[in-house]
């Protein structure tokens, strides 16, 4: 029987481990995420299950290879996480999963847009404080008739856009390759195009390291609407922080919603007694501009359709990479 050493497996997650092992794994479920302070959990498995923000480098990888364990793969879509060269080198194979519900994380960028744009954050954090006056600030446009940009009409995008389609939005987008079914939904243009004519921008791009980290600068936000709200569910590394909060600071952007933010390694899961504790500066400075900011916990993925997906995935790249000896979503370094 095949031994499989699960990092990152919240409690909530084990049923589903659990119910959906069609395959007869031995399963080792490890709480936390990988680190160097925990990869002797795998010791003495045949393969390691990994989620983003794991420690999958070659420090790692070196004693993985020691151990006998000839497969890492990754539960999540990206996997720049994943040290693919030191991997290739050593002679283990990895996979991913190419795909999960897209509604996850599409749901959650609309709830954040659209807290945003009707400022319930603005007034919850009032009425906490005891002040029910209502502001110029609140005063909002109605969503049937805004226009919604996407950049990156992709799966998830797509299904954003057409979340706002429902409600009446104008959708726009902006894609170098778009879908035909993204060409019916949306109108699509440039990114200036885009950009200048949404009232909400919601961006899902992959992330490619040392190629579009600061996608969103000073020159992006400069080429929104005059107070729009911008949502990022793609990756904290897109996103400069100065750019955002010079926009916030001058209004010429209402507000900003992210599940991703940078050094997610370090503050991914978990819990710091104060603001001022977490590592990351920038972060800090994100968390301190609330109501205008808006920070969920990378919780886009973790719902129980994209959950059972990444799982059954998962276990499907094994049992074909056991039995011929590769699977259809191998990565492999280029």
């Amino acid at each position: 029987m095949t031994k499989i050493t699960a990092y990152g497996v919240r409690p909530i997650e084990k049923p589903y481990f659990d119910k959906l092992n069609k395959y007869n794994f031995e399963m080792t479920y490890v709480e936390d995420l990988l680190t160097h302070d925990n990869v002797e959990a795998a010791k003495g498995t045949d393969a390691v299950l990994v989620r983003g923000n794991c420690v999958v480098d070659r420090q790692n990888l070196e004693k993985f290879a020691a151990w006998g364990i000839k497969r890492v793969f990754t539960r999540s879509v990206g996997y720049n996480h994943m040290d693919l060269q030191s991997a290739a080198e050593l002679g283990i194979q990895m996979a991913r999963v190419p795909g999960y519900s897209p509604y996850a994380v599409a749901e959650l960028a609309f709830t954040l847009g659209m807290t945003l744009f009707r400022h319930v954050n603005l007034g919850i954090s009032q009425t906490r404080q005891g002040n029910f006056t209502i502001s110029p600030a609140m005063f909002s446009k109605e969503i049937h008739t805004a226009t919604v940009g996407i950049v990156g009409i992709g799966r998830i995008g797509y299904t954003e856009a057409k979340l706002y389609k429902a409600l009446g939005a104008k959708i726009v987008a902006y894609d170098p390759y778009p879908s035909d079914a993204a060409k019916d939904l949306a109108e699509m243009g440039t990114l200036e195009d885009v950009l200048q004519q949404s009232d909400i921008v919601s961006i899902h791009v992959p992330y490619f390291p040392g190629k579009n980290e600061d996608l969103v600068d000073a020159s992006f936000i400069g080429k929104m609407k005059p107070g729009a709200v911008l949502i990022n569910t793609a990756r904290g590394e897109l996103a400069n922080v100065d750019a955002i909060l010079n926009g916030l600071d001058t209004d010429q952007i209402s507000g900003y919603g992210a599940d991703v933010v940078d050094d997610e390694v370090n503050i991914i899961g978990k819990s710091f007694d104060t603001e001022a504790a977490i590592p990351d500066a920038g972060v800090r400075r994100l968390v301190a501009a609330n109501p205008k900011v808006l920070i969920t916990p990378h919780v886009g993925s973790y719902t129980e359709p994209a959950l059972e997906d990444m799982i059954s995935i998962s276990y499907d790249n094994f049992n074909e990479a056991l039995t011929t000896g590769t699977t259809k979503n191998e990565i492999k370094a280029k």
